[in-house]
């Protein structure tokens, strides 16, 4: 058997999403639409984090970033006042922000070795809404083959699953086609003051009128 593929073109239903929150809590993985690309997604606990590795070929020294229902969803991370600030401004939205784990609760595959966990509230619907069924934090990374381009939809992301030697574990939520468009921004709040580390969608520009120190290492 191959990957699963479920229609959620015209909007997640409850049903659905308890079915698909249901095998994630489960250890399943889907392939689901973000505001960017087509992702794979897992729960990030061992099982999830080390299937996707391989999917991806990817070691514990890459993290995945998560994807999170909100900031107050991951109160074991550390907030400062310019990282609640950019959350505030641009959440849901394109921006990923890097934040210490200083009791490690997060497993490597998702924890840098320096501590830090990337993580975004997504504004696409149906990656918005899987993630408020799960509750909880999904690693997502992106559906494409080594060195290949990112899915932007369904039938794409099926393809690379199945190139990938995706089993039935993974299920595809088809929620319709994506636009090409940049990856989301990356802003590092780890250290004193917060890092530019990519600039994506959201311009540096539009950064700086929030918080005017930002610092910029592109």
């Amino acid at each position: 058997m191959g990957p699963r593929e479920l229609d959620l073109r015209w909007g997640p239903d409850p049903e659905r999403l308890r079915e698909v929150a249901s095998h994630l809590l489960a250890g399943g993985l889907v392939a689901m639409p973000t505001e960017t690309v087509y992702g794979f997604g897992g729960v990030p606990e061992k099982a999830p984090l080390m299937e996707l590795q391989r999917l991806k070929d990817r070691g514990p020294e890459k993290p995945f970033l998560l994807l999170v229902p909100s900031a107050e969803s991951v109160p074991e991370l550390r907030w400062g006042p310019d990282a609640r600030e950019l959350a505030g401004v641009f959440w849901p939205g394109a921006l990923t922000l890097i934040l210490e784990d200083p009791e490690g609760r997060f497993p490597e595959g998702v924890r840098s070795e320096g501590g830090g966990v990337a993580i975004r509230v997504s504004p696409h619907p149906v990656a918005k809404a899987v993630v408020e069924a799960v509750n909880g934090p999904l690693v997502s990374t992106s559906a494409n083959t080594p060195g290949g381009p990112p899915a932007l939809t369904a039938p794409e992301a099926l393809k690379t699953a199945r190139i990938l030697g995706a089993g039935d574990l993974l299920w595809v939520l088809d929620g319709g086609p994506l636009a090409p468009s940049s990856p989301s921004t990356i802003v590092d709040c780890t250290g004193p003051r917060p890092v530019v580390r990519r600039e994506g969608s959201l311009k540096v520009d539009r950064l700086k009128c929030v918080l005017p120190g930002i610092h910029e290492q592109l």
